[in-house]
């Protein structure tokens, strides 16, 4: 085992080879690997590969998946020699799983498939996000044979294309995004029970509905105040109480211990039968140490089910090895008890044997500010030694996601769980035409036959519907809804959508101009319950009769309604009110014809005052004085006051009149608020739709569309403008007013003037090139009649600018003469060509 700095050493004093014999080694020893790799496909077909596996082209892969590096090549030799010594040392250990092939039939080390990754997506940056993701995005392949660890080990790459693999790829793949992320994580190869190796969830309880458990909170004791009321003296019997207490208790102790017989007895029946390979199940999972992002302890991430356990679970048998993506660890302790005993400090050589020495086999338990100082005290030591063997970088290319496949989040966008009692059905976004994105099943046996509650919870509707509930015991409905929805909707629990069912409804009273909170309403009642009201209104009890007669065909609810029979309200205390004429609670017995006031009471009173009015028959003859003493009758709490005049109370009962008349307009417009939320709940489950976001671009087709039309427009402008930036004929056109439709007049008028254009070009450009050179020769004839001046004053240098002047100006007016005379030569050849292409053109040929 202390092979590896050896070995390192006889590379470094290797001597260097010439650069031609390496290329020409490289490519034969290319060359030779691919040949042999065809073979391997081509003749040995017993090899247990996957056919999974058979989509990738291995002509695809980059060349680092085909072959192995000369530091590679050296791990594997490195690692070899370890295994051998170790199978030597501990004869009755299974081999470790060091160096298997990749989906190129290439042996790689385990540590160099690792390939952390950072990718753009906030799921990823935590532990929970990744564990959720790599559970349900593959799907399991269990080990063949399951006592042996797998002989291919693919790289994350492969398993993100094909969304499939075993539990080793599992852990790779979890492992490589968590030490991305920035955790401490290794993949731990070692034996496991059969629920977890196989991923049979059938014997646990589901975690959505442990979360719903946990998540009730228990109803808290209300706390005496030290200067609150004492409550009046208990008068009950103690004896009788007492024997009351012990007659509970016994009845307590009989039902726990019958419902303990009845558990145990389910239990044995529930019990799976023993399994043979007991010990024997390997098994990959993941294991994150403390310290980094804030773990505060070691635990196991189970990569199949997505679960996290403490590293003493009963689950986990026993541990062979654990590596990371620096170094590889040997377990050298006892795992007879499984893990519950075992140390994870894999910088122990006594507990853990390390495969590579040097920084990555340091304690790894310390602080890390205590290893940074450390190292910078041993500074000059380490400079001194020699260099060490390190890991290779890995040869897995870079991990991709798409954001399509983060968004499925499961093979093909649908995965079905099957707890205890319970089935878990997950579905992509946008999948389903109706939203949904969860469904759980629950069951009341244990073969899953008998449905008692079906839980659906929904996104992207424009019902704004969250949460849907079905029990099957008496099939109840519960929908709850988020903000945002009409008329404030916050849920309902209904048996049918039909007006005359019993249902619950709550609202977002915040939300609501009339505060509504929640409304029930039975076959003959409706109970609403209001908050925030500036009338004080917190409650209103109402009582329907039965109908008199039943609906004609062309009568609707809303034309024959319910007659009512009473209606009870009640309010908050209005503290800028007297006790005494601050109303708490007000019944109109309506089938009665009769009215009762109660009022709130006085701090320092035991009753309350209160006022019963006898409506009159004809309370809308106005003309007609229905009002008598014996029609209202009070109380009053205070003995001193005086009795109230018979005109406050005839105003009183006017008042209670018209509110009565109000109360009753409310409760028809409840109940027509009624029928409106439940047509509207059909008409939504009859014709669903989803809210797709305008920078959803793959499924907005209303954006798409436009887009598309705004582009193809554009590009129809572009064409037109080009068109007619090239038409010769558009500037004649645009002269003649661009008529749709040209005459003979018109066309030899056009064919006249473009001919005429280009006359006029051919004579103007020969014409400017005449002058040009004109120019050019009286220029040189002014420049020699200055030579000829000053020929005897002048130097070397002026003479030598003088001569290449005149070269320069030679050489202009030659190029003049030759373009000239080809002007001359190709003008009449442009005047015909012009002629013929109009003569051609389909605007003018019917006239030419």
């Amino acid at each position: 085992m202390e092979a590896a700095p050896e070995r390192d050493l006889y590379i470094e004093d290797a001597p260097e080879q010439d650069d031609e014999v390496q290329v020409d080694f490289a490519q034969e020893a290319l060359e030779e690997l691919d040949r042999a790799l065809s073979a391997v496909q081509i003749n040995n077909s017993a090899l247990p590969m996957p056919a999974k596996r058979e989509e990738m082209n291995n002509e695809q892969c980059p060349l680092s998946y085909k072959r192995n590096c000369q530091k590679e090549k050296l791990l594997i030799t490195l690692a070899e020699n370890f295994r051998r010594q170790f199978t030597h040392l501990y004869p009755d250990r299974k081999p470790l799983f060091l160096s298997p092939l990749n989906e190129c039939g290439v042996e790689k080390f385990v540590s160099t498939t690792l390939r952390p990754t950072v990718l753009p997506y906030p799921d990823l940056f935590h532990w929970e996000g990744c564990t959720n993701f790599v559970s349900d995005f593959l799907s399991l392949e269990p080990l063949d044979p399951p006592t042996d660890p797998p002989r291919y080990l693919y790289s994350p790459t492969c398993v993100l294309q094909t969304q499939r693999g075993s539990c080793f790829d599992f852990s790779t793949l979890l492992c490589s995004l968590l030490v991305a992320a920035g955790y401490n994580a290794y993949c731990v190869s070692g034996y496991a029970t059969k629920d977890v190796c196989l991923l049979n969830l059938g014997h646990q309880e589901c975690p959505l509905l442990a979360n719903h458990e946990k998540g009730k909170t228990e109803e808290q004791a209300p706390t005496a105040l030290n200067y609150s009321v004492k409550p009046p003296r208990d008068l009950s019997s103690g004896f009788e109480r007492r024997q009351e207490e012990t007659r509970q208790k016994e009845v307590q102790a009989a039902r726990l211990k019958k419902q303990q017989e009845a558990d145990r007895l389910q239990e044995e029946l529930e019990k799976p039968p023993p399994d043979p390979l007991f010990g024997l199940r390997v098994h990959c999972w993941v294991l994150v140490k403390c310290g980094a992002r804030e773990v505060p302890e070691d635990f196991f991430i189970e990569p199949l089910s997505g679960k996290t356990f403490p590293t003493t679970d009963e689950n986990f048998l026993g541990i062979e090895s654990a590596w990371n993506n620096h170094n590889h660890w040997v377990n050298m302790q006892d795992c007879r008890h499984g893990c519950r005993d075992m140390s994870f400090d894999l910088g122990d050589p006594i507990k853990w044997e390390y495969l590579l020495c040097g920084d990555t086999g340091q304690s790894l338990l310390l602080i890390p500010a205590m290893t940074k100082q450390q190292e910078f005290e041993d500074d000059d030591e380490d400079k001194e030694e020699s260099k060490v063997f390190e890991m290779p970088p890995s040869w897995v290319s870079e991990l991709h996601i798409s954001q399509q496949d983060m968004e499925m989040c499961c093979p093909g966008g649908v995965k079905v769980l099957q707890y205890r009692k319970a089935r878990l059905e997950k579905f992509a976004p946008y999948l389903l035409k109706d939203g949904l994105l969860t469904r759980l099943t629950t069951f009341h046996d244990l073969d899953c036959t008998h449905v008692c509650i079906v839980k659906e919870w929904y996104q992207h509707r424009n019902d704004n519907l969250e949460e849907r509930e079905l029990r099957k015991d008496g099939n109840i409905t519960l929908e709850h809804f988020r903000r945002g929805r009409s008329f404030a909707l916050k849920s309902h629990r209904y048996v049918t959508l039909t007006p005359d069912s019993d249902r619950e409804m709550e609202f977002y009273s915040q939300a609501r101009a009339d505060g509504l909170a929640r409304r029930v309403e039975t076959g003959s009642e409706m109970t609403e319950n209001f908050e925030g009201r500036p009338d004080f209104l917190f409650y209103r009890h109402t009582v329907f009769g039965k109908r008199t007669r039943m609906l004609t065909p062309g009568e609707n609810m809303e034309q024959r309604p319910h007659p009512l029979v009473k209606v009870v309200e009640r309010f908050h205390r209005d503290t800028t009110k007297p006790a005494s004429e601050d109303v708490e609670e007000r019944v109109f017995l309506v089938s009665e014809e009769r009215i009762q006031v109660t009022y709130h009471r006085d701090d320092d009173r035991i009753i309350p005052a209160w006022s019963i009015f006898t409506t009159p028959q004809d309370s809308g003859d106005k003309n007609k004085d229905t009002f008598s003493p014996d029609m209202a009758t009070t109380f009053q709490v205070d003995p001193f006051q005086k009795p109230s005049k018979n005109l406050f109370l005839y105003e009183t009962l006017m008042g209670l009149i018209k509110e009565q008349e109000k109360v009753a307009q409310r409760i028809k417009d409840s109940e027509q608020e009624v029928r409106d939320i439940l047509d509207l709940r059909q008409h939504e489950e009859n014709k669903i739709e989803l809210h797709i976001s305008i920078y959803n671009t793959a499924r907005n087709d209303k954006a798409r569309k436009h887009r598309e039309a705004l582009e193809r427009m554009a590009e129809e402008a572009r064409l037109r403008q080009e068109e007619k930036e090239l038409d010769f004929l558009a500037p004649f056109l645009a002269q003649l007013g661009d008529p749709d439709q040209l005459t003979r007049p018109m066309a030899l008028q056009l064919r006249s003037d473009c001919l005429a254009e280009l006359k006029q070009r051919l004579i103007d450009k020969a014409n400017l090139i005449q002058a040009r050179f004109e120019k050019e020769t009286q220029e040189l004839q002014q420049k020699q009649q200055w030579y000829q001046k000053n020929q005897l004053t002048m130097n070397k240098e002026d003479e030598d600018q003088y001569l290449a002047y005149c070269s320069d100006a030679m050489f202009r007016i030659h190029i003049l003469k030759l373009r000239l005379s080809r002007h001359k030569d190709r003008a009449p050849q442009k005047y015909l060509a012009l002629d013929e292409k109009l003569r051609r053109d389909p605007r003018l040929t019917p006239f030419l």
